[in-house]
C-alpha cells in the first residue's frame, strides 16, 4: 500500500523510520514523512503501542505493509492512523483498527478512509475477511462501520464485534 488516495486523503504506509520519529519528536515524524505533524500526534495509546509495532515489524517486515497514516491531502497534514493489525491471518481474516484526531473528527474522514480501504484489502491476496471490533456506545465508529458495509456478528464484554466478507 506505499499510497493509497481518497477524494480527500492519502492513506500511505508508517514506515519504521517514521515510526521511530514519532517517538523522538514532531519535528522528526515530519522530516521522515513529508508531512505536517498536529502536535497531539501521535495521540497517546498509539504512542504506547508504537515500541511493540516497531519490534513486531522488526521481526516481521511484511507485516508493516498494512499500517499506515491517514493524511488530509490538501494540508499535507496527518489527522490519523489506521491498520490491518499484521496483515490476513490463516483463515484470511485481519481486523483493521483506525484513529483521527479530535480535531478532525466530524468530517466524514474515517468513514471516507475505512470505505476504501477495505475494498483495497479485500483485493489483497488471502484475504476473505475483515473484521472489527469497537465499544457498544462508540456511535461514530459504529457509523463508520456501517457506512463501510461491516455487519454487526456479535457482542461482548461492551464490545460489538463486525465483519466484511470479500
Amino acid at each position: 500500500m506505499d499510497q493509497y488516495q481518497t477524494e480527500r486523503l492519502t492513506m500511505m504506509v508508517f514506515t519504521l523510520d517514521m515510526m521511530n520519529a514519532a517517538l523522538e519528536s514532531n519535528t522528526q515524524l515530519k522530516e521522515a514523512s513529508g508531512c505536517e505533524v498536529p502536535e497531539n500526534y501521535p495521540m497517546e495509546l498509539y504512542k504506547q503501542m508504537l515500541p511493540y509495532k516497531i519490534e513486531r515489524f522488526h521481526e516481521h517486515p511484511e507485516e508493516n505493509l498494512w499500517e499506515g497514516l491517514i493524511i488530509h491531502t490538501e494540508s499535507n497534514t496527518i489527522i490519523g492512523d489506521m491498520g490491518f493489525k499484521g496483515g490476513p491471518d490463516e483463515n484470511g481474516e485481519m481486523d483493521i483498527g483506525y484513529s483521527i484526531l479530535p480535531e478532525y473528527r466530524g468530517n466524514g474522514y474515517a468513514s471516507e478512509m475505512a470505505s476504501s480501504i477495505v475494498l483495497w484489502g479485500l483485493k489483497q491476496p488471502g484475504v476473505k475477511k475483515i473484521t472489527a471490533s469497537c465499544s457498544t456506545g462508540n456511535q461514530a465508529s459504529i457509523r463508520v462501520l456501517e457506512k463501510a458495509g461491516f455487519q454487526r456478528t456479535g457482542e461482548s464484554d461492551g464490545e460489538w464485534y463486525w465483519q466484511l466478507e470479500a
